[in-house]
């Protein structure tokens, strides 16, 4: 998947024009996601990335039918342009997304069933230096081979994810959040414009409808999103490092 405001210069893998440019997988620049306060997961991520951010979901436009679609999305910080996951060392979680570990390649759709290899033209890494894109032969190299196999791959978790979305949608299940925090110097932070599940509602889910979350795994996802909320905690104490709140003398 192209996230704009991740991928800044897409342009579609060309084995002529890029037959010898090369990658340096170890380039760091965080430059792409200091900024980025979320981030799109796929329900596969949920186990992990629970452990680390809040999981919500946001509204994410509208589908053929006119009905509302929803995303889930990892929580990087409380503010606007602001990633409270990563400093000048790198990222301080364990697990990170799988669209930026997969950056700076993305799929896009060209046709109703087709997709071609993309990558942002601007990303620091690419040059005469590392991983080849294409062999001596023209043809897509492994490592191309490989990042379009696990691009393919995840292209499938995202639609089940919205699938699993609209489902959500469908039973109701989802409400507006709001999270409100007081900072160590007494300042009021409150954090809103995330859905998250309404558990009155889900307890009064039919029988049916629970035997089929769990069999369909969404139940797990619910559990995950529930687990996962406790690491606004977390962020809050970020925010106030970052922001230098201190407790009033």
């Amino acid at each position: 998947m192209i996230n704009e405001n991740l991928h800044k210069k897409v342009v579609a893998l060309d084995r002529v024009k890029h037959r010898d440019l090369k990658l340096e997988v170890n380039t760091r620049d965080l430059s792409t996601v200091k900024g980025l306060n979320a981030f799109f997961l796929a329900g596969t991520e949920f186990s992990d990335a629970c452990k680390e951010y809040p999981v919500v979901w946001v509204a994410a436009g509208k589908d053929e039918a006119g009905k509302t679609q929803v995303a889930p999305i990892a929580v990087f910080g409380l503010q606007a342009g602001q990633n409270l996951c990563v400093d000048d060392n790198g990222w301080r979680v364990r697990y990170v997304p799988a669209v930026l570990r997969l950056y700076p390649f993305g799929l896009a759709r060209v046709g109703p069933a087709e997709m071609v290899v993309c990558f942002d033209e601007s990303w620091a890494g690419f040059g005469s230096q590392g991983e080849a894109l294409f062999n001596a032969q023209g043809q897509p190299s492994e490592f191309v081979a490989n990042v379009q196999k696990q691009l393919e791959n995840f292209e499938v978790e995202v639609e089940r994810t919205r699938l699993a979305g609209a489902l959500l949608m469908e039973k109701g299940l989802l409400r507006d959040m709001r999270f409100d925090a007081t900072l160590p110097d007494g300042k009021k932070l409150s954090v809103d414009g995330f859905l998250t599940i309404d558990e009155e509602k889900l307890n009064k889910l039919s029988d049916a409808d629970l035997l089929a979350f769990n069999r369909n795994g969404l139940m797990g996802l619910i559990h995950a999103h529930q687990i996962s909320l406790s690491n606004m905690a977390r962020l809050v104490e970020w925010h106030a490092e970052r922001v230098g709140a201190v407790k009033p003398a």
